[in-house]
């Protein structure tokens, strides 16, 4: 794997200065690459990781698998352009194994997700059944660990 991007998939704050530094190139390629990277599309854009469950009134997540039935013509591709097409997807895998789809979608309520699922999804021509699961808690996220941060409950220990 290229060391570049696995830095910057890792933490792409890292100024090309900093990047450099780490990978022993000078600055001038390290901007070149990142440059042909991202007219390329190999690079498709930098996101922040948040921890949703630190922001009040964040809303839900929750992941739908979807059985489908793949056009003659396109395949899964027709499908997966009405699908993601959605506000509320956020992201979108073709899946090997007991279902074709691995949807991710966000809502204020678990009732809005499920009122989504049932409106929405359920309708697109070629869905066939959806498994809806809701995230309840995030331990890892984009390689960054979330366990082990719960705040204090102020309750110590005497001696």
């Amino acid at each position: 794997m290229d060391k570049l991007l696995e830095i910057l998939s890792e933490n792409s704050s890292f100024t090309p200065k900093e990047l450099a530094l780490m990978l022993g190139e000078p600055e001038d390629y390290i901007n070149a690459q990142i440059k042909e990277y991202e007219q390329s599309g190999v690079i498709k854009g930098y996101q922040a990781i948040v921890d949703w469950e630190k922001v009040p009134d964040a809303g839900v997540t929750a992941i739908i698998e979807l059985k489908v039935t793949p056009k003659k013509e396109t395949g899964f591709d027709e499908v997966a352009s009405r699908i993601m097409a959605f506000e509320e997807v956020t992201s979108m895998y073709l899946m090997a194994g007991g279902f074709d789809f691995s949807v991710m979608v966000k809502g204020a309520t678990m009732q809005d997700v499920a009122s989504f699922v049932a409106r929405k999804i359920s309708c697109v021509d070629g869905v066939i059944a959806t498994a809806t699961h809701f995230m309840l808690k995030t331990y890892k996220l984009g390689g960054l660990s979330f366990a082990g941060e719960e705040e204090p409950d102020g309750r110590s220990m005497v001696l």
